[in-house]
């Protein structure tokens, strides 16, 4: 796809990394100073797509190589660009997590489609060293994938922030764009799979149904129940068609 308007994708290793805080930083921040960000969100979710529109002070629009046409995708990405200063994609679920091995419909292929930088939000609770390691297997797992930054979340102290930047920038060669302390309490933004979450705190219920993290924990059902394809022999899928 072609696409004049500068672009950045974030990505994580995997779901509840904390690319929706960062990308709501990002386009509150960038908005402040006069920046007109466009927002996406990879994927169906609704509730990161309202978060978004509201940070960026712009109508946010889902994105997805599985879920649209390239027709569709090339439709939505001409309206944002319009008058964008930036077009910020949130990723969904781990930065290469597709519908099969190969990852197809990834972040990754996503990234790779609209020719972005990806900037990787890396969680590093309890540990050190070993984030330049998933960082050089990001990097080795596709060359393709611009791997421009990583920026650190949920670190834990300044002398635990200093060596994760100087493994990651060192060993890993990629640049550490900033660091985010972890918030000690309660989550700055809510744990739900889309829907279920508002439900539950409407009625004050903490019952079943389709709980569970943020990207993960949909109680999972045929794609062909919701009237799609089936995705192999077999294959199950969540509520949106993805297989589970």
């Amino acid at each position: 796809m072609r696409i004049k308007v500068p672009r950045l994708v974030i990505a994580g290793l995997s779901g509840d990394s904390g690319k929706t805080l960062v990308s709501l930083g990002i386009a509150r921040a960038l908005s402040d100073r006069g920046v007109a960000v466009r927002p996406f969100k990879k994927g169906p979710d609704y509730i990161d797509t309202a978060w978004l529109g509201v940070a960026a002070r712009s109508t946010c629009r889902n994105l997805d190589t599985f879920l649209m046409s390239d027709e569709a995708m090339a439709s939505a990405l001409a309206k944002a660009a319009g008058d964008a200063d930036l077009l910020l994609v949130e990723g969904n679920r781990g930065l290469f997590d597709g519908v099969d091995i190969e990852g197809s419909h990834s972040t990754a292929m996503l990234a790779r489609r609209l020719a972005a930088p990806v900037v990787l939000v890396l969680d590093c609770t309890k540990m050190t060293r070993t984030a330049a390691a998933l960082v050089l297997g990001c990097r080795a797992m596709d060359p393709e994938v611009d791997l421009a930054g990583v920026i650190l979340n949920r670190v834990g102290c300044g002398r635990h922030e200093t060596i994760v930047r100087e493994a990651v920038a060192g060993i890993a060669g990629t640049p550490v764009l900033g660091a985010i302390r972890r918030i000690k309490g309660d989550d700055p933004l809510p744990r739900t799979a889309p829907g279920a979450g508002d439900r539950r705190r409407a009625s004050g219920s903490r019952g079943g149904g389709a709980t569970g993290g943020r990207g993960g924990g949909r109680r999972c059902r045929s794609r062909s129940a919701s009237g799609g394809g089936a995705v192999g022999p077999g294959a199950r899928a969540d509520a949106f068609g993805y297989p589970c």
